[in-house]
């Protein structure tokens, strides 16, 4: 049964904890380590062991507190008998930046601490400033807007105010889906997801600023944007610090900093690693509930973290830390340790992965037992293109090979919306036989595939997209040749094209897209004013009469069953001379090619010396005469040439050379 606020079973149990004085006491704990940091930042030497040992001897004390399971009950509790509760949080709150700001000073100005006692200190610092994230969460909650600045500014102190923005209005709203920025799906370690959760918790919050003013009808800069408050926030606290100890003062501080940073991106990835808000049939994601965050009920750990272990009551109900429920294994997984334990644990992604991930799936088998394939939802897709589920949960149980496409390139599920797809792709129950749907739209994607869209329609669509030099060319006839690639794919997968249909279509997209990329590289060539051979001698520049190269393709390109990941088998061929101006042009057809097979669906990777070099029509016409010729000569007889520079009539030349009839026909496949 599903827990919904405090449960009645608890309160029947008798396993209820009741507002009072010594139930109050414990909160109080946190507010022992700053006693212990004055007296460090006064004394020195040994007194620093004592804020270190306070937070090192935490997991002990879990041992020895042990468990606490109980809750109080916030349908009868009033906020009057919460004020203790809240007089400790305040109290932390109030006393962080005295604190932080008299041992600086101790530190710094007064002089009288070594070198290496003034490096314990900020290890102490950033060691107690963990608590900053804490204690400024809880205050950013709050509906008292002297609570939220108070948050604020504690936050500033490590310079993260704008987490007050991120996490509210961001990560609660949209946790345990792929629009959580702050949200490690199954498999991804802490260090992958510590740089883009840092960037996006900044970029996040000045986006929403900007929405938000923006419905307002307000300019973003207008000054009720909160990053004016962040602003102004920082400058008091980097003033602070530079008037206390100049410029390296500073550094110590932005290195403080980054290591609070550091270890609240850890709670973070803990909180909600791998726990999913499924999809809806209306698209929407499921409710938040408490299966929905990590739980922990050690008391100690939540004695000095103000209830942190009790996410999951955090998300469903938003309530003030005392007031937060534990629950148990059936409402929410439980993690095998404490908040504490669980941070450096995910320091060691393996340890972490095999401590983990059995209980997430134990978890998910436990309350979603409908679900027997979670890939779509870890996919690296469904993070990028959250609106395009069903597609990528189709994809992901029937054709693991564009399952691992979509997961490298997420942008390919885009084109599932262009036209060219979604005309060929009718809607359900538009005829009442599904038979009749299957053919009709079986029949339009074969008409189009094979019939309409030739090389010469393709090679038009790529010379609709602007590019100015060979470079941009070669992305752009990437992109669109993985987006035809990845179209084509899907309608085999769906059964609208066989595999040989497949073929014809793939073969052609690689014929349009390497005589684009060819064609961009001699514009490059003539433009950057490779000098023209002089005709003389019987020779000629490339616009003469007799000259030219042909680029043909080998294989399965050119018989029409290409496929995915197919090897580029190309032959160069020249007919004129001088012989180092066709070389110098094929060294950069064959750069341009190396560059077009790279990140390509449809072409194998090329190596650097991975194509043919050049030959002369003359030489390949003698060779193929003589009896036992070279195989690699003989394998030109099923060769298609994709590619003719100069003189017009150099691909009839090339094709002429080859044993009669058994050169392809001219045009498109």
């Amino acid at each position: 049964m599903e827990a919904r606020g405090f449960g009645a079973s608890a309160t029947m149990s008798g396993r209820v904890v009741e507002p009072s004085l010594s139930n109050a006491l414990p909160h109080f704990v946190p507010l022992v380590i700053f006693p212990l940091v004055v007296c460090a930042a006064i004394y020195g030497g040994w007194w620093i062991v004592g804020p270190f040992a306070f937070f090192m001897l935490a997991d002990k004390f879990d041992r020895f507190f042990g468990l606490e399971e109980r809750n109080m009950d916030p349908a009868s509790t009033r906020e009057s008998q919460l004020f203790l509760y809240k007089l400790s949080l305040w109290l932390w709150a109030a006393s962080w930046p005295v604190v932080f700001v008299f041992a600086l000073w101790q530190m710094l100005i007064a002089d009288h601490l070594s070198f290496w006692e003034v490096g314990f200190m900020t290890g102490v610092l950033a060691l107690v400033a963990q608590t900053v994230f804490v204690v400024g969460h809880e205050l950013v909650h709050r509906r008292a807007v002297w609570e939220r600045r108070l948050g604020e500014f504690l936050l500033a102190s490590v310079s993260y105010p704008h987490y007050a923005t991120e996490h509210v209005y961001i990560h609660h709203p949209r946790v345990c889906t792929p629009l959580d920025p702050g949200y490690a799906p199954k498999g991804l370690s802490f260090w992958q997801y510590l740089p883009r959760e840092v960037a996006n918790n900044l970029l996040g919050a000045w986006r929403f600023e900007r929405r938000r003013l923006a419905r307002r009808q307000l300019p973003v800069f207008h000054y009720t944007n909160a990053f004016w408050r962040y602003i102004v926030e920082l400058v008091v606290w980097y003033g602070l610090i530079y008037w206390i100890g100049g410029v390296w003062a500073v550094l110590a501080f932005v290195v403080l900093c980054g290591g609070v940073v550091f270890s609240m991106k850890m709670s973070n990835y803990v909180q909600h690693y791998g726990l999913r808000r499924i999809r809806m049939p209306h698209g929407r994601f499921e409710p938040v509930k408490p299966r929905h965050a990590w739980s922990a009920a050690y008391k100690f750990t939540n004695w000095l973290y103000y209830n942190m272990q009790r996410h999951a009551d955090h998300h469903t109900s938003n309530r003030r830390y005392p007031l937060l429920q534990h629950y148990g294994e059936a409402d929410s997984p439980q993690l095998p340790g404490s908040y504490i334990q669980m941070n450096t644990l995910a320091l060691f992604p393996k340890r972490w992965f095999e401590t983990i991930d059995p209980l997430l799936d134990r978890q998910r088998a436990q309350f979603y037992p409908e679900i027997d394939d979670w890939s779509a939802y870890d996919s690296r897709a469904f993070a990028a293109r959250p609106d395009a589920f069903d597609a990528i949960a189709e994809i992901h149980a029937s054709s693991p090979r564009l399952a691992a496409w979509i997961n490298e390139y997420p942008a390919l599920l885009d084109r599932l919306r262009d036209r060219e797809f979604t005309d060929l792709e009718l809607p359900e129950g538009f005829a009442p036989d599904p038979e009749f749907e299957a053919i009709a739209r079986s029949g339009l994607a074969r008409l189009y595939w094979t019939r309409e869209l030739g090389v010469s329609e393709m090679k038009d669509q790529l010379a609709d997209i602007h590019t100015q030099d060979t470079g941009e060319a070669v992305d752009a006839a990437r992109e669109w040749s993985n987006s035809k690639v990845f179209q084509i794919g899907m309608h085999t997968m769906r059964g609208s094209l066989s595999e040989s249909e497949a073929g014809t279509a793939l073969s052609r997209v690689a014929e349009a897209s390497i005589a684009t990329v060819l064609s961009a590289v001699e514009e490059d060539f003539e433009d950057r004013g490779i000098p023209r051979a002089s005709g003389g001698g019987g020779g000629g520049g490339l616009g003469a009469p007799g000259a030219g190269v042909a680029v043909a393709v080998l294989g399965p390109l050119a018989s029409g069953e290409a496929t995915p990941g197919t090897e580029l088998d190309v032959r160069f061929a020249h007919d004129g001379d001088p012989v180092r101006y066709y070389e110098a042009l094929v060294r950069r057809f064959r750069k341009a090619l190396r560059a077009l097979s790279r990140d390509n669906l449809l072409l194998a990777p090329l190596p650097r010396r991975g194509l043919d070099g050049l030959r002369s029509l003359a030489a390949i016409e003698e060779q193929l005469r003589k009896p036992g010729s070279d195989p690699e000569l003989l394998a030109l007889a099923g060769a298609r040439c994709v590619f003719a520079s100069g003189d017009s009539e150099t691909w009839k030349r090339f094709i002429d050379a080859l044993p009669n009839g058994q050169h392809p026909p001219a045009g498109p496949l």
